[in-house]
């Protein structure tokens, strides 16, 4: 089990920027695919974007492509979401997520086996 702990979250305006961090506990976090997820009140957590271990391919839900990047410093076990631009729509909880094997596709949010408590993103209109 790897410990997840999430940062950055916080009350924006509409077109502003936030950037959430995600640090994990452990030695190999290298060899983790890592991602972002959000919830909504109402309705279903979603995958927002991911990152492999091996070779950085990167997704983005259609929602959030050339708004937000994800990326990640294995040096210090941490991987990043910049928001840009940011809606009220993009208010939600973020979780930060991780899987061991790059088994399935990134966005089933079953494929992954560690979860962070979440950090609120509340952007205003």
């Amino acid at each position: 089990q790897v410990q997840l702990v999430e940062s950055g979250g916080g009350l924006v305006q509409a077109g502003g920027s936030l950037r959430l961090s995600c640090a994990a506990s452990g030695r190999t976090f290298s060899t983790y695919d890592m991602a972002w997820f959000r919830q909504a009140p109402g309705k279903e957590r979603g995958i927002v974007a991911a990152i492999t271990w091996n070779d950085g391919y990167t997704y983005y839900a259609d929602s959030v492509k050339g708004r937000f990047t994800i990326s990640r410093d294995n040096a210090r076990n941490t991987v990043y979401l910049q928001m840009n631009s940011l809606k009220p729509e993009d208010t939600a909880a973020y979780y930060c997520a991780l899987r061991p094997r790059s088994v399935g596709s990134v966005v089933l949010g079953s494929t992954y086996r560690d979860w962070g408590q979440g950090t609120q993103v509340t952007v205003s209109s």
